[in-house]
């Protein structure tokens, strides 16, 4: 593609910005710089149990975090699914660190048949302290931040905005005598998001799941009011990567085998297709843990020029080109295959 001849030339980041060309990923900042500076301080926010892509994109940042590439500070569930949280600490102590610290988005608790969540709750065990220690999401934010350094910590989300909007929405507490908003403006050095298509904003159904989720106004809320760079991950980048079906040969006895498995034969658009083997699947979390964590992501994906992203109340996203905006958005122009091959690979690590 052009850009990728551009860039091979050598033609630098004012004359790409001129003529309105996407620029090289690492020209924002916010993708990992390289092995000479520290890893990102990731905190994970998560609709654990649904789609398989959140429990895929897991156990990458358990991969990247074994391997010095990247700090997990916090997974944070969107999801009160009732098995979501005794899940989600079974994965972490299967991963080796059975007291990542955990919180849930403050909400009534709900049960979803389909969700894979009981499965790996039933089968795997976990931490009983790590479940005791499980904090409201806005506290368990709050107390990060207030401890970190000056823009240290990276938020990647990949469900729907409700805890970011809340702690948005924050007053001051133990923690920090900030209110949220100046919070994530003082301590977050950027968001990484898996939402909305770009550039239209509209897939096939409407607006995308993660910038709707069944409540009105909060990727609204949450676009307006924060001020830190925002990198979208959008649809179309995850809906072209597929992984799945190599799983098939993936030990039987791990969770993300387990959770594809339930996956392909319960979920209800997919599980017309089952046979007994688990199926390919999207790759759209995974995508935002990449960029996230890997130094050299722009092999796969660059930026889009500068813009500003707006919603209305339903998450219908509109794109606005901005020189001197604060949201990029990745477009995947390189090798598609590599990039299917990086998220199988960082997946299905076994754990030492």
């Amino acid at each position: 593609m052009i850009l990728s001849v551009i860039r091979r030339i050598g033609i630098g980041l004012l004359g790409v910005g001129m003529f309105g060309f996407a620029y090289p990923a690492t020209a924002f900042d916010c993708a990992p710089s390289g092995s000479d500076s520290e890893p990102p301080q990731i905190i994970f926010d998560t609709d654990f149990g649904g789609d398989a892509d959140d429990l895929g994109a897991i156990a990458m940042l358990h991969h990247y975090a074994d391997r010095d590439m990247l700090d997990l500070r916090a997974i944070i569930s969107w999801s009160h699914e009732e098995y979501a949280m005794p899940a989600l600490a079974a994965v972490n102590r299967y991963y080796g660190r059975p007291r990542l610290p955990l919180a849930v988005r403050k909400s009534e608790i709900w049960r979803t048949e389909w969700n894979y969540t009981k499965p790996i709750a039933d089968r795997f065990p976990h931490d009983r302290q790590a479940l005791q220690d499980v904090l409201w999401a806005v506290p368990l934010y709050r107390q990060i931040l207030a401890e970190a350094s000056a823009h240290e910590i990276t938020i990647v989300t990949v469900g729907p905005l409700a805890n970011i909007r809340d702690l948005l929405e924050s007053g001051p507490d133990e923690n920090s005598p900030l209110s949220g908003k100046a919070l994530v403006d003082e301590k977050v050095r950027c968001l990484v998001v898996m939402g909305g298509q770009f550039p239209d904003g509209r897939t096939a159904s409407g607006a995308e799941w993660n910038f709707d989720g069944n409540m009105p106004g909060v990727t609204q809320a949450v676009l307006e009011n924060i001020d830190r760079p925002i990198i979208f991950s959008g649809y179309e980048v995850g809906e072209a990567l597929k992984v799945g079906k190599e799983l098939n040969d993936h030990p039987k006895t791990t969770p993300l085998y387990e959770g594809y498995l339930h996956f392909s034969e319960y979920a209800p658009w997919i599980k017309d297709q089952f046979r007994g083997e688990i199926l390919d699947n999207s790759s759209f979390d995974q995508t935002a843990v990449m960029f996230a964590a890997l130094p050299d992501s722009d092999r796969f994906w660059s930026l889009s020029p500068r813009g500003k992203l707006r919603a209305d109340t339903g998450g219908m996203a509109t794109w606005e080109p901005d020189p001197d905006g604060n949201h990029r958005y990745l477009i995947l122009d390189g090798d598609r295959h590599a990039a299917e091959a990086e998220i199988l690979s960082a997946m299905t690590h076994i754990p030492g």
